[in-house]
């Protein structure tokens, strides 16, 4: 922002530039540091057990399972979602019903709440 101020908007898309290229540049260094941290297949790590001692059996992962609340949330969103539709209709179509305009409307607002729901019901 004090570089907006002091070189004005011509400077806008190469301070960005400069932005982006420093960001991009922690970002490397961070993946870069990340992977030296983590140890390569050949490489010995420090959690093997010393020579002569017994390794612990593995135990197989635990499977994931998927939490699902009842539907309770999925319901109340529904209902709301119909409420608010139904609502947003009315105040739409309160004067005149038979413009395009308004028609069009009322299906960016039914498309709206479907885009919201299916969201919703792909998040859980």
């Amino acid at each position: 922002m004090a570089a907006h101020g002091e070189l004005g908007a011509r400077y806008d898309s190469a301070i960005a530039e400069g932005l982006i290229e420093r960001i991009g540049e922690e970002i490397d260094k961070r993946v870069e540091e990340r992977l030296r941290r983590q140890p390569t297949p050949g490489q010995p790590s420090s959690a093997r057990p010393a020579p002569g001692q017994l390794t612990p059996p593995l135990t197989p992962p635990q499977p994931t399972t998927i939490r699902r609340n009842g539907g309770v949330t999925g319901m109340i969103l529904g209902l709301g979602s119909m409420g608010i539709g139904i609502g947003a209709t009315a105040v739409v179509v309160i004067h005149d019903p038979a413009s395009v305009a308004q028609v069009l409307l009322i299906l960016l607002i039914w498309a709206a709440i479907a885009v919201v729901n299916v969201a919703h019901s792909r998040r859980q």
